[in-house]
């Protein structure tokens, strides 16, 4: 194993550097680890909740500020184009500045965006503020991972990593409970000041305990060519798979965006090899398990996302379940996440993290195959089975993909594994969501129209079979107004049968990718840096 020694940068600066074998002890709260994870907690909590819980409220901000589907698209779109583009050279950032200035950055801007949005009265300031939020959000999470890494000791690393990803699980699957209450309650700008006193909370209690560990060697000047470059590449990568789904994967114009990543990528990684402090050493992807920690990352996110996307739509438009209903109905996977990634952290302390992420992904491919044979009339206790088993095996997979990849890094470069990390989940996401919509659009194309005739309706003109299957691809029927009721419920029947149909089918592709992530999580091992930053405070 290799150390780092890290510099205490909040103190005295005339202290010399602890060596890595005779941790210095914390005083007091300040620098204290469970407190350091629960400062974190709390600002990752934000972020996770604002990636969910805003769909909720955004009908609601159609009607209040008269926007169209496309401006509220944006609304998502925006936040995670910026999240995703930023997350790595904000790791970078808090690598070069220390993790505790840019996460406290990240807080404070993140909440203040949240609050311009709530006072925001059009779509455009909304959007815009939506930027903002993304780009503070992209400081704020690779720099909890960088304080984690650097406070908890080796042996109690993936017990901390583990209560972090219970966090982000627990939030970012109760967003819709916590989105639908506040929404029909209260009022869509209270899903944005929410994040006002939390926010300021986390500010508080950073500035009281948060320490600051640098690694000595940390980079002292930035590859700006390299962060255009990673930059330009990612945002490219992210928007043709946001648009592939409207414009196709067959249009000049996703391809043109496809082709300009890899070549951005490919210009980048030239650079990489030139630059005498580069953004990414890319001797870092030298070691397997690294790399087979951020494949497992994008192919678990794939599975995960991509695969829950469609059962909101089941949920809310097949059964006629409320937001609310929708997302008790998740408590499951939820419930099993909180639960699990503790124990998963302690599991991977003992074993490794090869068997337990295995056996992860395995759970993982027989709940979204368990998803693919759901159908309009499954009852609920069928459902809560394949969610909690999903919810089991993600928990794992997301506690031990990323000590993998934190714990393979050198100390010094920290912030960019975190980045790494988030990055990998971000871009594996929307895969899923475009690759598996893709999945479910051809099938509804292909099968809509057999099925609306045999059922025996009047059939429809190409024109009127696009817009039913688009409604279709949504779990919701086309049914025009004035429809006479039993011609209403064979449409209904037929939109129903069609999209469960799709999601089958997209449920066993992604069974199908976390299938092979058994494969590649069979590649990890523990972190070979671990200790780098360890041992600063008392456990």
């Amino acid at each position: 194993m290799t150390s780092q020694t890290t510099i205490d940068t909040t103190g005295p600066g005339d202290k010399a550097p602890a060596a890595p074998s005779e941790p210095t002890p914390a005083t007091g709260l300040r620098g204290h680890p469970w407190l350091t994870l629960l400062t974190v907690a709390v600002g990752v909590m934000m972020v996770a909740l604002d990636g969910t819980i805003v769909a909720i409220a955004n009908p609601a901000i159609g009607r209040d500020l008269h926007a169209s589907w496309a401006q509220l698209q944006w609304i998502t779109n925006a936040y995670f184009l910026a999240l995703a583009v930023s997350l790595i050279t904000a790791g970078k950032l808090g690598d070069r500045f220390g993790h505790r200035q840019t996460f406290l950055i990240g807080v404070t801007g993140f909440a203040a965006a949240s609050g311009a949005i709530g006072l925001s009265n059009s779509i455009a300031a909304v959007v815009t503020f939506r930027v903002f939020q993304g780009l503070f959000g992209a400081l704020l999470m690779p720099a909890a991972l960088g304080l984690l890494r650097a406070t908890f000791p080796a042996e109690k690393l993936n017990m901390a990593i583990g209560i972090w990803g219970m966090v982000i699980g627990a939030s970012t699957a109760g967003g819709p409970i916590l989105g639908g209450v506040l929404v029909q309650h209260v009022n869509w700008q209270s899903v944005f000041f929410i994040n006002v006193p939390v926010g300021a909370t986390a500010l508080v209690l950073g500035l009281l305990i948060l320490l600051d560990h640098r690694a000595e060697n940390a980079p002292r000047s930035f590859d700006l060519l390299g962060i255009a470059l990673l930059s330009g590449a990612m945002f490219c990568l992210v928007w043709a798979l946001i648009k592939a789904p409207a414009w196709g994967w067959g249009d000049g114009r996703t391809w043109l965006f496809i082709i300009a990543s890899v070549v951005g990528f490919t210009l980048f990684s030239f650079w990489e090899t030139r630059v005498k402090e580069p953004l990414i050493p890319l001797a870092l992807f030298r070691s397997v398990p690294l790399s087979a920690g951020v494949v497992l990352m994008v192919l678990m996110a794939i599975a995960f996302m991509g695969g829950l996307f469609f059962v909101t739509f089941y949920l809310q438009n097949v059964h006629g379940m409320s937001p609310v209903d929708a997302g008790l109905h998740l408590l499951p996977l939820t419930g099993m996440m909180i639960v699990g990634s503790p124990l998963a952290g302690a599991l991977i302390t003992k074993l490794g993290p090869r068997i337990p992420l295995a056996g992860g992904m395995a759970a993982t491919a027989i709940a979204m195959y368990g998803m693919s044979t759901l159908k309009e009339d499954t009852g609920s206790g069928l459902m809560s089975v394949w969610f909690a088993l999903l919810g089991l095996g993600l928990a794992p997979v997301m506690v031990g993909a990323t000590e993998v990849i934190v714990g393979n890094a050198p100390m010094e470069l920290s912030g960019v594994a975190g980045g790494l990390q988030q990055a990998a989940m971000q871009i594996g996401g929307s895969l899923g969501t475009a690759v598996l919509g893709a999945v479910m659009a051809s099938k509804v194309d292909s099968t809509l129209g057999d099925n609306w005739t045999g059922a025996g309706l009047p059939k429809l003109a190409p024109q009127q079979l696009h817009q039913a299957a688009e409604a279709v691809q949504q779990g919701v029927a086309p049914v025009p107004k004035g429809t006479p009721g039993p011609i209403a419920g064979k449409i209904t029947e037929v939109a129903h049968h069609t999209f469960i149909t799709g999601m089958s089918l997209a449920s066993l592709v992604a069974a199908g990718v976390a299938a092979v992530a058994v494969l590649v999580a069979l590649l990890t091992k523990r972190g070979a840096n671990t200790d780098a930053g360890a041992g600063v405070g008392h456990i």
